[in-house]
């Protein structure tokens, strides 16, 4: 497989997907641009070899062209950090990109507006009447799926090369991630510097364990997690549950929650899980005590108690410092460390405790020569708010696309790319 380091982009012009889908503010100032940031290095790297440089990438989730969707409003600050007055066409798919793009010069970059305007970009079909029969959707369908193909090929034409630099999307089918790539032989597609980092370190994680291997698996549904769960029981030492997961475990094995979080229909599972773990050898790490709260506020009143009697009324926001002190001690003994999904509702102050100091314990394995990987979004937003992405080996893009990873899922991204 072709790689950016090998490839020369002298003369060439290059298709780059890119994830720049960064949130805006009222006024359309952009309030984090670390999407954009992460893909400068394999932007700048083919301006230095004197390529020009086609950006397609998304911004929201619009059902058709609307102005506040539209990546006019990334123009200038794209400019200001590539140094490059980059210019913009108003339509992915109109005469202007066309020609705008075959007028590239080297050194040149041009950004397409939001590929999702077109229901091709994702190949599912809009509009359809909420009555629609199975015939109607089946003929929708089967007629986007058609338009798709030359939508492709339209955005394939306007390049001689094709770098994908969006892992966030690497896990969707999209017209932009997997399809164009058929469109460009092995040695003019490949993985942009990003791209690259995530699929190593996905790799790394799954397939060059140094053991022990301990997964920190958050988040308030168990339903949303139980194949990432199961595909971990097979290859970890350790795996600890936190989150508002918690609540569901507790209850299912007898303890009382209050009015925490907990999906009820899936308590048996939640006992068959820990059935799983048991006949693997894991060691499924569950908390013993929680910061219980009696509403759902940064200012309720709070206390600890364990985690299986909790009273009527109250409900569990984070861990307490008994469970505190067994996540962190395993943790510390890891060399390999997956951390998805924070101990609580880190969003209020007064429930942040846990997840920084799990967070902590992460940094500390590392400096001691652990390989630890961070992703979803509100893991990544807890580095970030305690300060402490420096200190992890990677902290992943990509939500939805590492989560798949994980999962054992091929990457359709990924896969086109290799193809």
């Amino acid at each position: 497989m072709m790689t950016i380091d090998q490839f020369n982009f002298a003369g060439k012009k290059a298709f780059v997907r890119v994830d720049f889908n960064v949130p805006l503010d009222e006024n359309f100032n952009i309030t984090d641009d670390n999407r954009m940031r992460a893909a400068l290095p394999t932007l700048k790297k083919i301006l230095a070899d004197g390529g020009s440089i086609i950006i397609g990438s998304h911004l929201g989730r619009p059902k058709g062209p609307a102005d506040k969707f539209s990546l006019k409003h990334i123009l200038n600050h794209l400019s200001e950090l590539l140094g490059v007055d980059v210019q913009f066409a108003n339509d992915c798919m109109g005469e202007e990109a066309a020609v705008k793009a075959a007028a590239l010069q080297p050194g040149e970059v041009l950004l397409l507006e939001n590929l999702r305007f077109y229901a091709e970009e994702e190949g599912k079909p809009r509009g359809l009447a909420e009555d629609a029969t199975d015939e109607e959707k089946a003929a929708a369908k089967k007629a986007v799926k058609e338009s798709q193909k030359e939508f492709t090929k339209k955005l394939a034409s306007y390049a001689d090369c094709y770098v994908n630099d969006a892992f966030g999307t690497a896990h969707r089918a999209h017209a932009s991630t997997a399809l164009i790539a058929k469109y460009f032989d092995k040695d003019s597609k490949m993985f942009g510097y990003l791209m690259e980092k995530e699929v190593k370190a996905v790799d790394k994680v799954l397939n060059d364990i140094k053991r022990p291997f301990t997964a920190i698996m958050g988040g308030s549904k168990v339903s949303s997690k139980i194949e990432i769960i199961e595909n971990l029981l097979s290859k970890v030492d350790n795996l600890i549950i936190a989150g508002g997961m918690t609540y569901t475990f507790t209850k299912a094995m007898g303890g009382k929650i209050g009015i925490s979080i907990c999906e009820d229909d899936k308590l048996d599972l939640a006992l068959e899980l820990i059935e799983k773990a048991k006949a693997k050898g894991v060691n499924l790490v569950l908390a013993v005590d929680a910061k219980i709260a009696d509403a759902f506020s940064n200012d309720a009143n709070t206390k600890f108690c364990p985690v299986d009697q909790i009273p009527d009324g109250w409900e569990g926001l984070d861990i307490g410092p008994e469970t505190e002190k067994i996540f962190t001690d395993v943790i510390k003994n890891s060399k390999t460390i997956l951390w998805n999904g924070p101990t609580g509702v880190f969003e209020f102050e007064n429930f942040t405790h846990g997840s920084r100091a799990v967070g902590e314990a992460i940094v500390e394995a590392t400096k001691n020569g652990a390989f630890s990987l961070v992703g979803g979004g509100d893991s990544v937003a807890c580095v970030n708010k305690f300060g402490l992405a420096s200190g992890v080996s990677y902290v992943s893009t990509g939500g939805g696309a590492l989560l798949e990873a994980i999962e054992g899922k091929v990457l359709p991204g990924i896969a086109a790319i290799n193809e």
